[in-house]
Formats: structure tokens, C-alpha cells, sequence
């Protein structure tokens, strides 16, 4: 009889902006070499794919685990539909902010993909754009007691505001009331670096200033700009990602609640750890506040340039499951949930398709009709088969996420 239930074991990325300690202590690894721990990566992709742990203590990439029975382990259903596993989990930890970035539609992804095949543009170029035909949407619920995030433009009233007292920048006020977001944007974006240079220098020596007085929260722009430039002796070849701290919302999430963020709305991670869920892409179009490649043209073609106000999601309870929370998520590619419980307790679902659980407080012991007990400890995570029933018991502090395929 086949097992149904089996130990995952992920890929670490350790990305400079990564933090130190996080990751490192939910894996129980000791960071004895002090290396930034940045994503930890639960899925098939192809650059980073987990490992399907067995019985018998031999592993097998979860890449090579599907393609060896892919109607088995994805269902009919999905393979006809995707060719692979979906989706993508990780555990981030953010200590320094991530790249300005834009994800494509699906149908934009195909061409850009197709496009860049044509040019002969090799896949791992760092000038590539598309590295597959996939769009990228996610969502992500914030681990840490608070998570902040820039997501989507302010309304046209606080870009006004922020223009209007903001010195250095007020020279840009005539053009937005007049043109608007997309005119606003691209003229920062496609501004020559020597202008960049004489437009915020001034303004990112006042940010320091008052945020060395104490003058600034997390919730102004000024705070995250002067973050970026302390310790440095000198200020040069300023990154033209800084006008989107001003232009952006900046959005404080608390622990468990989470935001959705579609294809066209420019984001970027800014402080804090979470669990992040995406379709499986690896497909960024980047603004900012990154030594990779930036194509602003490409970036520009693909960008929502609407007001956004940020959707906070917190969780909805399960009605059928008081231990289950979801999180809405409008694509076919994924969907999230929360388990949670504090004490001995027991929770038992049906797998529909493949999961994948991943324990980030506390550990537990996953059985079901096929198969042997298997002990999750904290850090650890499962992967199961569709058309699997199981059943998840601890004693003590549980918080669970777990990854499918909503069909």
C-alpha cells in the first residue's frame, strides 16, 4: 500500500535582505556562519524544488515525486488543467526592503515568455525578464506581530498631500493634478539619475535628520527612506525606487491578518516575517530598490495606475472547523488556510487535492487510513496526496498553514 502522508523538506534562500535568526531557529539550524535567511521555499519549482522525505530516510525532489505519477499526486484534473503543482509556499523574513515590483497576467506572461524565447534571450540572463508563462498573484499573513508592506497607489488626495509638503517634491504637484498616476510615475521612472541625484538628495538628508530626532514613524515614507541610507558616509546614484515609498500606501498588517496581491499592483516588502503563498512563478517585473535588472518600459506596460485601498484579510472561520481560518483568494492557482488551536485538540480534514502543511508554532502527529503516524515537529512541514482522509492531534500551542488547490 502506498503512503499518502509524507515529511517535506524545503530549499533556503539566502537572499542579502534576509534576516538572521528567524528562519534559522524555525528550522532548530544554528547560523553559525551568520548568513541571511530570507525564504524558506516549500513546492516544485524547478530553480528550488522541496524534498519528498520517505519511509525509509531517502528523498526525492517533489518535482521528480509528480512527474513519476502526476494523476496520483496532482489529481486528472489539475494536470490537465496546470502540467505541475500550482502553487509555491514560503516563509519570508524581512530585515532590509525587497525590490519595487509588478507581477504580469497570465496572457502577458505568455507573450512576454514567447517574445523573449524569439530574441534567443537564454533563461537564466539576468536581463530576462519572463523566466516562465505563468502569472504570479499572492498572499501572504504576517507571522510577526506586525508586518509592513508598500501595496498599490494612495488615493489621488494623499499623493496631493504628500507633493504639497514635501519640499523636494513639489515640483511634481502640476503634472499629477493635471495628468494623473501614470504621467507622475513615469516621468520619476524614467528620470536620468543625475536629476534623481539632485531632486532627493536633500530630502533623504532631512529624512535622516528627523528620524534621528525622533520625528517619524514606520507610517511615513520619510522613516523607511532614511532606513535605507543610515550608516552610509556618502549619497550617490540614488535609486529612483525611493519616489514609490512616497507615492505608495504603506500598510502595517498585524499577526494572522494577510493581504491578496494581484497581477498589475506594484508592492514590496518592507519589514517584518510571514508566510507567503504564490502562484508557481518566478516571473517580477522590478522599479527599485534592487541591484537586479530593472525594465521600466516593460514594468510601465504592466502597472495598474489606479488608487488602491489595501484589503486586509483576517481570516474567516470555517464553519464546518472552529480551528480553521481562510483567506479568500480570487485565482484557481491556490488557496490558504490557518489552523490554530491552544491545548489538546484535534483536527481532521480531506485532502481534495495536494497539500501542503507546514507547522509554524508548535508540532503534531498527522494520521490517516493509509500509511504510518507521522510526528511534525515545529520548522517541519507534510506534503498530501489528493482523495486523502487525515487527522492532526497536539497538546499544546498549534499554528498550522496549509496550501491546496481550490477545486
Amino acid at each position: 500500500m502506498q503512503d499518502n502522508i509524507y515529511k517535506l523538506k524545503g530549499k533556503i534562500q539566502h537572499y542579502a535582505w534576509g534576516g538572521y535568526t528567524y528562519i534559522s531557529k524555525l528550522l532548530g539550524i544554528e547560523n553559525t556562519n551568520g548568513e541571511p535567511y530570507a525564504e524558506y521555499w516549500l513546492g516544485a519549482h524547478p530553480s528550488a524544488a522541496a524534498e519528498i522525505i520517505l519511509d525509509d530516510g531517502a528523498s526525492v525532489s517533489l518535482l521528480q515525486f509528480i512527474q513519476q505519477d502526476p494523476n496520483r499526486v496532482l489529481t486528472p484534473a489539475i494536470q490537465a488543467k496546470f502540467g505541475e503543482l500550482p502553487y509555491l509556499l514560503k516563509v519570508l523574513d524581512v530585515r532590509e526592503m525587497l525590490s519595487i515590483q509588478v507581477h504580469p497576467t497570465k496572457e502577458n506572461a505568455i507573450k512576454g515568455f514567447e517574445s523573449e524565447e524569439q530574441a534567443g534571450i537564454p533563461i537564466h540572463a539576468p536581463h530576462r525578464n519572463y523566466k516562465d508563462k505563468n502569472h504570479k498573484p499572492e498572499v501572504m499573513v504576517a507571522l510577526s506581530e506586525t508586518f509592513w508592506l508598500l501595496h498599490g497607489f494612495k488615493s489621488a488626495a494623499a499623493i496631493e498631500s504628500v507633493l504639497a509638503n514635501t519640499f523636494e517634491l513639489s515640483v511634481l504637484l502640476p503634472l499629477f493634478k493635471k495628468q494623473g498616476y501614470k504621467a507622475l510615475y513615469q516621468l520619476v521612472m524614467e528620470m536620468e539619475q543625475k536629476d534623481i541625484n539632485n531632486k532627493l538628495n536633500t530630502l533623504i538628508r532631512k529624512e535622516l535628520h528627523k528620524k534621528a530626532e525622533g520625528l517619524l514613524t514606520k507610517n511615513d515614507p520619510g522613516w523607511w527612506v532614511a532606513k535605507l541610507y543610515e550608516g552610509k558616509e556618502a549619497i550617490e546614484n540614488i535609486d529612483r525606487g525611493i519616489f514609490s515609498i512616497y507615492f505608495f500606501n504603506i500598510v502595517q498588517l498585524k499577526k494572522g491578518e494577510g493581504i491578496f496581491q494581484k497581477a498589475g499592483i506594484p508592492h514590496a516588502y518592507l519589514e517584518g516575517q510571514n508566510v507567503e503563498l504564490m502562484a508557481n512563478s518566478d516571473n517580477v517585473l522590478r522599479a527599485g530598490l534592487t541591484p537586479k535588472h530593472i525594465d521600466v518600459p516593460e514594468l510601465l506596460k504592466h502597472t495598474i495606475f489606479q488608487p488602491v485601498i489595501p484589503e486586509i484579510l483576517t481570516g474567516k472561520q470555517i464553519e464546518r472547523n472552529v480551528l480553521e481560518f481562510n483567506y479568500p483568494c480570487p485565482v484557481p492557482d491556490f488557496g490558504i488556510h490557518k489552523i490554530e488551536w491552544e491545548g489538546a485538540n484535534q483536527y481532521t480534514a480531506y485532502a481534495a487535492s495536494p497539500e501542503i502543511i507546514i507547522a509554524v508554532e508548535g508540532g503534531f502527529i498527522i494520521s490517516s487510513t493509509n500509511g504510518k503516524n507521522k510526528v511534525i515537529k515545529q520548522g517541519e512541514a507534510c506534503f498530501i496526496i489528493p482523495n486523502t482522509e487525515y487527522s492532526i492531534s497536539s497538546s499544546g500551542r498549534v499554528l498550522l498553514f496549509k496550501a491546496f488547490v481550490p477545486i
